[in-house]
């Protein structure tokens, strides 16, 4: 099978790039390194094309692929510019779209929890969106794009995974937008460290995936007849009090909380997947607990650092 797998030398797109291709797959990465890395992709032999997703030419890059991963896009919530938010997310994955039908190549792509808001829980795939954020609208608009071409092309293979809080392995290159358990990791890897700033009261609890997960739950898409969107969580919300709880008892530390206000007006404190669907008809389960999880993440980290 000939995979393309967009924003590749990104967080997740890498970690499933190297597993397509470690699975014999040949496979093709597009990325325009805005918030990815080469390093990302250390041990990577397939092709590698720097490109803006807004203005690929689908035909000469993936013209005989069997499937595009598309893991492409701006990710930083705390982007400002809603008009290029939605440019690079939601117009550039229409024109994805409208090739991939004509090619018969299946797709699939990263939707969010973020559409989810402050929703009810747990967040079933069903339920009306309820963005906080503009990030969050610009996934909204993907999903709405993907209804419009699944309800049009009833014979098309689209489908979407709403990524809850994922953490993991190749992270690092995101900056802040990386998530609080790699923070905190990093700092907790300072002696000298004592206490780790949360919101009050640390109680804020978010369904955290480990990144493993996430690629199996691509496979598990890759396998998968027919049009969906799905939940790609563990079905638990984790609270950070119980984040720094582990992460003590794991890394033999002894840091306390640092209660601060919290500042995000748009803040989602709260989030945790319905995975019932997921486990029924994509035949997904996430595998990693929290504790699994950020026990194999503190030993990648110790090894790469």
């Amino acid at each position: 099978m000939k995979a393309v797998v967009t924003g590749g030398a990104g967080f997740i797109g890498s970690n499933l790039a190297l597993e397509l291709e470690a699975q014999g797959h040949e496979v093709v990465v597009i990325d325009n390194l805005f918030s990815g890395n080469m390093a990302n992709l250390e041990g990577f032999s397939g092709d590698f094309v720097n490109a803006d997703i807004r203005e690929i030419n689908w035909n000469e890059i993936a013209g005989d692929a069997d499937a595009i991963f598309h893991n492409a896009a701006i990710t930083d919530t705390t982007i400002p510019d809603k008009e290029l938010m939605m440019d690079v997310n939601a117009h550039s994955f229409e024109k994805l779209l409208e090739f991939a039908i004509k090619k018969n190549i299946k797709v699939i792509y990263a939707s969010s929890a973020a559409t989810y808001g402050s929703g009810k829980m747990p967040m079933e795939e069903s339920q009306k969106p309820a963005p906080l954020i503009d990030y969050g609208a610009s996934k909204v608009e993907m999903d709405n794009i993907a209804k419009k071409y699944i309800a049009k092309y009833p014979d098309a293979e689209i489908i979407g995974l709403r990524y809850f809080n994922v953490f993991g392995p190749r992270e690092k290159f995101k900056g802040k937008s990386s998530s609080l358990t790699y923070q905190w990791i990093i700092k907790m890897q300072d002696p000298e460290a004592k206490t780790i700033k949360m919101f009050k009261f640390g109680e804020h609890a978010r369904d955290h995936i480990y990144v493993k997960d996430i690629v199996s739950a691509n496979l598990k898409a890759l396998e998968f007849n027919g049009s969906d969107i799905f939940n790609v969580g563990t079905g638990i919300g984790t609270s950070y009090n119980r984040i720094l709880e582990i992460l003590n008892g794991q890394m033999g530390k002894n840091c306390r909380p640092e209660y601060i206000d919290c500042f995000l007006k748009t803040y989602q404190g709260f989030t945790q997947a319905d995975t019932t669907k997921a486990e029924k008809e994509l035949k997904f389960r996430a595998q990693w607990n929290i504790e699994r999880g950020i026990g194999d993440y503190i030993e990648f980290l110790g090894k790469e650092y």
